[in-house]
C-alpha cells in the first residue's frame, strides 16, 4: 500500500462513520480504537509482519506496549514472549524442474502449471515414479470411506483434488484434510509424493495470485516432533486449468472430476498413464519467532487456575511479489483485524472492569501463515498446565466488511462453547449460522485447530451470510482480490459498527465463559471429542 493514498482511507473512515448508526449503549466499542489498533499494524511500515522479521518485531513490542497499558500480566516464557524455533525451506527454481512422462517428457512450468511446495518437500532430491488418481484422497474411517482401498500405491505418486464427499461432515471433512492426517494414510499405504489439484470450486485466490508468491519461503517447527510428514518426498500443488494432461490416456477427464468435485460427489480411482519427474533443490535455514502470552488473573479461589484463552496471529506474509506495483502484504484483515479485536478487549476490560472467576489469557501468535505453527507449540507446549486451558475463542479475518446480521461460527455444533456463542449473539439482535461454505475447509484453516486437536473446545466466529446474497457476492469478490494481496490493506471499506458489534460479542462470551459454573464441554457425537484429555 502507498503512503500516500492514507488521506484517503481517513476521509473513508470518517465518512462511514458519520452516516453508520451508533452501536448500542450497552456496547463498550465503537469502531475507533479497534481501527487506530489495525492501521498501526497494517502500516506499511511493518512490511506485513512475516514470521521472523523485524516488521513482526515491532507489531509485537506494539502489542506488549498494550497489553502492559491494559494492566495484563505477563505469561510467557521469558517475559511477554514464548520463543519458538522455526526451519525456514525454499525451492531454489532455477535448479529444480518437474515434467510429466507418459512416453515422452512434458516440462511443467512453475508460473503456469504447477509448483513444487516447499511446505511438504524439505530436502533436495530427485524423484521419479508413476501416477495414481485418488479422487478427494481420503481414508475416515468414522464413515466407513476409504479412497486408498484397492489401489496400488506403493512406491507412487498419489493425485487428488481438494474436497470432500458430500455426506462427511463438514468438520470431519475438515480434520481428515489436514497434511498431517492425510499423509498418515497415504504413508502406510506406502505412497512417496502427492500432487494437490487446487478444486476450482473453492479456490480463495485465483492461479494468478497463487503463482506469484507460489515460492515465498515455507516454515516448521524446528523440534522435529513437529514434522507430520516425515517420509513425504515431493509435494507438488497443480493448477487445474493445467490438469488435464495428468489425465491424458486414461479413461477419464480432468473436466468430468471438476463437475463431481463442485457437487462433492463420490470419485472415481484409477492409476494414470503418466509419470511425475521432479527435481527439488532446496535451501534451509533457522529462523526465530515468538508468541506473545498475557494473562489476567480471575478472583475464584479454585477456578482462577483455569483459563479461557482469546487468541488471533500477528504475523502475515510480509514482502512478496508486486501486484499493481505494491510489494508489501500489509494483512490488515488477516489478522490486524483480529489481534486488534485481542488488544481492545484487553483495554476495555481494564476501563470496565468486570469480576472473572476464571482468567484470561490474551494469546498472539506467531507463523500461522505458515501452517498454523505458532499455535500448535503453543497448544502443546503452553506457558500453563494444558489441562487448566478450558476453551480457545480464536479470531482470524473476520470481515466486517458488511453489517453484522448474521454470525458464522465455526465449531457451533461442536461444543457447549458453540452454543454459548451463539446464545450471546441471539441476545444482540445477530443470527447464528454454521458454514455455509463448507468446502473452503475453514474449521481447519486457522489457529483454534491447534487447540482442538489437544482436546480443547474452541470457536471462531466471522460476519456471515446467506448463500446467493448480494453479502455473498462481496465476501467472494474480497477474496479474489484482497485476499493474501497487497490490498489488504487500510484503503479499503469496513463497517465500523459491525467490528464494535463483533467485538461486543467476543466480549461477552470470554466474560461468560470465564465464570461459568462449569468449564466448556464437547457435546456427545463431536468428533473431536475423542482428543479431550482424562
Amino acid at each position: 500500500m502507498s503512503r500516500s493514498r492514507l488521506p484517503l482511507v481517513i476521509a473513508f473512515v470518517l465518512c462511514a462513520t458519520g452516516h453508520a448508526q451508533t452501536p448500542g449503549s450497552n456496547s463498550h466499542f465503537d469502531g475507533q480504537s479497534w481501527w487506530a489498533h489495525v492501521k498501526f499494524l497494517a502500516d506499511d511500515s511493518l512490511e506485513g509482519r512475516d514470521t521472523g522479521s523485524e516488521g513482526l518485531q515491532k507489531a509485537q513490542a506494539y502489542a506488549v506496549e498494550q497489553f502492559i497499558k491494559a494492566g495484563l500480566e505477563p505469561a510467557g516464557t521469558n517475559g511477554f514472549y514464548q520463543p519458538v524455533p522455526f526451519l525456514q525451506f525454499e525451492v531454489n527454481e532455477s535448479k529444480s524442474s518437474l515434467a510429466l512422462f507418459g512416453g515422452k517428457s512434458t516440462k511443467l512450468s512453475f508460473a503456469d502449471d504447477a509448483f513444487i511446495s516447499s511446505r511438504g518437500t524439505r530436502t533436495s532430491k530427485d524423484v521419479t515414479a508413476a501416477l495414481v488418481f485418488i479422487g478427494y484422497g481420503l481414508k475416515i474411517p468414522e464413515k466407513n470411506l476409504d479412497e486408498l482401498a484397492g489401489l496400488d500405491l506403493k512406491g507412487k505418486i498419489v493425485v487428488y483434488i481438494s474436497g470432500s464427499p458430500s455426506d462427511i461432515p463438514t468438520a470431519l471433512a475438515s480434520h481428515y484434510q489436514t497434511a498431517g492426517e492425510r499423509w498418515k494414510s497415504l504413508r502406510a499405504a506406502g505412497a512417496i509424493g502427492t500432487v494437490a489439484i487446487l478444486n476450482p470450486a473453492s479456490m480463495d485466490i485465483p492461479w494468478s495470485r497463487i503463482a506469484l508468491n507460489r515460492n515465498h519461503p515455507a516454515m516448521d517447527l524446528a523440534d522435529p516432533e513437529f514434522n507430520e510428514t516425515e517420509g513425504l518426498k515431493i509435494s507438488v500443488v497443480l493448477n487445474p486449468a493445467s490438469a488435464e494432461a495428468l489425465f491424458a490416456g486414461s479413461s477419464h477427464t480432468f473436466a468430468e472430476i471438476a463437475a463431481l468435485a463442485k457437487d462433492r460427489q463420490p470419485l472415481p480411482h484409477f492409476a494414470l498413464s503418466q509419470s511425475l519427474e521432479a527435481h527439488a533443490e532446496i535451501v534451509t535455514k533457522q529462523v526465530q519467532s515468538a508468541n506473545l502470552i498475557a494473562k489476567l488473573p480471575g478472583s475464584d479461589p479454585v477456578l482462577k487456575d483455569q483459563y479461557v484463552v482469546l487468541s488471533a496471529h500477528i504475523d502475515h506474509l510480509g514482502i512478496g511479489e508486486p501486484v499493481n506495483g505494491d510489494r508489501i502484504y500489509n494483512g490488515a484483515m488477516d489478522d490486524g483485524s483480529g489481534s486488534a479485536v485481542v488488544l481492545d478487549v484487553a483495554a476495555q476490560l481494564k476501563a470496565h472492569p468486570e469480576k472473572l472467576r476464571r482468567s484470561i489469557l490474551f494469546l498472539l501468535v506467531t507463523g500461522e501463515e505458515k501452517g498454523l505453527l505458532g499455535s500448535k507449540y503453543f497448544a502443546q507446549k503452553p506457558t500453563v498446565p494444558r489441562q487448566s486451558i478450558v476453551g480457545d475463542i480464536n479470531i482470524d479475518m473476520f470481515l466486517p466488511i458488511v453489517p453484522l446480521t448474521k454470525l458464522k461460527i465455526l465449531g457451533l455444533d461442536e461444543s457447549d462453547l458453540g452454543t454459548r456463542a451463539a446464545e450471546v449473539a441471539q441476545a444482540l439482535g445477530v443470527k447464528p449460522i454454521p458454514d455455509p461454505e463448507p468446502l473452503r475447509n475453514s474449521f481447519v484453516r486457522s489457529d483454534q485447530y491447534s487447540f482442538i486437536h489437544q482436546g480443547i473446545p474452541a470457536v471462531k466466529m466471522d460476519v456471515g451470510f446467506d448463500l446467493g446474497t448480494p453479502e455473498q457476492k462481496i465476501f467472494k469478490d474480497w477474496l479474489t482480490n484482497r485476499y493474501h494481496a497487497p490490498s489488504d490493506d487500510i484503503n479499503q471499506p469496513v463497517d465500523l459498527q459491525a467490528a464494535a458489534l463483533y467485538e461486543e460479542i467476543i466480549r461477552r462470551l470470554l466474560i461468560d465463559t470465564a465464570n461459568a459454573p462449569s468449564r466448556p464441554q464437547w457435546k456427545p457425537n463431536s468428533f473431536f471429542r475423542r482428543y479431550a484429555k482424562p
